[in-house]
């Protein structure tokens, strides 16, 4: 019983860090699709300060890059997703923001698997895309400080707890199809 009490108050050990668990590529008459699907928890610092009314920004970027000898590499094509994640006390939900459209969840773990990942985003025209050159892919998704209050950027240099971030380079295979590797 004691062995318990004692286990029972060891606070529970997060791991800081967005992980990859999925991130893909297809080819399709509309465009170059991508899907991801990420794992992550919110840490201590940012989830007290969601719940103290600070709205909490998480970015998807990705470069679709096309590969070049005799210069430098050049961007065939950018995409920028962005979610925004409130507390709002008033009704005790979580609300979420993308692309213009609002969400509300009754529950944070709701509200973080909405934003963990999406599914046949298109992040390139077909005009964008060479038959014949070498592609290859720059994905990061993070939690996004510069939407911060300015009071808050100043210290954030290096703070513990607020550098949530995942960086993938992918290549991209003769259609255009790509896969993370485990």
């Amino acid at each position: 019983m004691v062995l318990t009490l004692v286990l029972g108050a060891v606070p529970v050990a997060r791991a800081e860090g967005i992980h990859l668990s999925d991130l893909r590529t297809e080819r399709t008459d509309e465009g170059l699709l991508l899907s991801f699907s990420a794992r992550f928890e919110l840490t201590k610092p940012v989830e007290e300060a969601l719940l103290k009314g600070l709205p909490v920004y998480f970015q998807a970027e990705v470069n679709v890059m096309r590969s070049r000898w005799y210069w430098r590499d050049a961007r065939a094509a950018r995409g920028v997703r962005s979610w925004r994640l409130v507390w709002q006390p008033l009704t005790r939900q979580y609300r979420v923001t993308t692309e213009g459209l609002h969400q509300n969840f009754d529950s944070l773990p709701e509200a973080l698997a909405f934003m963990r990942g999406v599914s046949g985003w298109r992040i390139a025209e077909p005009r964008d895309i060479d038959e014949d050159g070498k592609y290859y892919l720059e994905f990061s998704y993070k939690l996004d400080t510069s939407q911060l209050p300015r009071p808050m950027q100043i210290g954030l240099g290096a703070p513990q707890g607020w550098g949530l971030s995942v960086e993938h380079k992918l290549n991209l295979a003769p259609d255009f199809s790509g896969r993370l590797q485990p």
